[in-house]
């Protein structure tokens, strides 16, 4: 069975060598197009690209998906099968291409958390488990018949990037099985339910990062957590944006302002929410690099 891999960042690379290892023919990877970055604006492979040159398949990088030359590269691999992870929205003249369709592997269990940032969300909200799902694409965007789907546990502790880590292990391997059951046929697929309940998970913007003192200190721990430590939720302090990668909720009554905060100027940093503090445990302040606690204190005059 060919198969054609389409995928961009680390969550996707796990993915790729998964099928790699287990032996399916890769015929073709499709990732995005090399961009500028850093300070020299350097040319950046994608980390699939750069998995993909390492095991010697054919990359394709289209600019844009109805390029009629990409079409016709696409056409010439000759898939049974479009296998997605972590990748553009593709118009039905790609996904609709193989005989035996196009799959994806979303990071939560659907038909709960469907949208660009799953991961995030699902953290924000609080949430005990996640997971990840399979399924077969159609146009509206992660509505697709479920194949499989694998639930993971969420610690009390745990940041997005904790959850990412996890799911993509989890994902790589349910992805596996998900590609044995369709080359032997056997597999059911399951439609989606449709409810106004459904929590939905869109991409989250530098607004959405703006860490809200008046709301419960429970609500902005999950926040902190859930951005964690990409795109990182952030306050201001002497007119200084400071990210805040990890923090502690110590529940309560704070007897100051939500906003204010309090510090010994050496071993903690402490944030007034509405019904305690936030412990700020790692940070990074404008223009320094991430650092605990302690250290910033060391070289700072609150």
């Amino acid at each position: 069975m060919n198969i054609v891999f389409m995928g961009t960042p680390d969550f996707a690379v796990a993915s790729l060598s998964a099928l790699v290892e287990a032996g399916f023919n890769v015929v073709g990877v499709v990732t995005a197009a090399d961009k500028p970055a850093g300070r020299g604006q350097k040319l950046q492979e994608s980390a699939v690209k750069q998995y993909a040159i390492s095991k010697g398949l054919k990359v394709l990088q289209p600019l844009k998906l109805k390029d009629p030359v990409f079409i016709e590269e696409l056409k010439a691999l000759n898939a049974d099968l479009h296998v997605v992870v972590a990748f553009r929205m593709l118009p039905e003249m790609v996904w609709n291409m193989p005989p035996k369709g196009t799959i994806n592997l979303h990071g939560s269990l659907l038909p709960q958390y469907r949208g660009a940032a799953p991961i995030n969300h699902a953290i924000i909200n609080g949430e005990k488990e996640s997971g990840v799902t399979t399924f077969f694409l159609k146009h509206e965007i992660d509505t697709g018949d479920i194949i499989f789907a694998e639930k993971v546990k969420i610690a009390a502790d745990d940041t997005a990037g904790d959850l990412h880590d996890n799911l993509m292990n989890v994902g790589a391997g349910l992805l596996v099985k998900t590609v044995k059951a369709i080359e032997a046929g056997d597999y059911k697929e399951q439609p989606q339910i449709q409810s106004d309940e459904l929590k939905h998970a869109p991409k989250i913007f530098k607004e959405h990062c703006l860490i809200d003192w008046n709301q419960p200190g429970s609500s902005i721990y999950n926040l902190i957590r859930g951005l964690s430590p990409y795109p990182t939720a952030f306050t201001k302090l002497n007119d200084k944006t400071l990210k805040v990668f990890k923090a502690e909720f110590e529940e309560n009554e704070p007897g100051i302002s939500p906003g204010a905060f309090l510090s010994d100027g050496k071993s903690y940093l402490k944030f007034a929410a509405k019904d305690g503090f936030i412990k700020v445990t790692d940070l990074q302040y404008e223009g320094k690099k991430r650092m605990k606690v302690e250290e910033f204190l060391r070289g700072m005059r609150l």
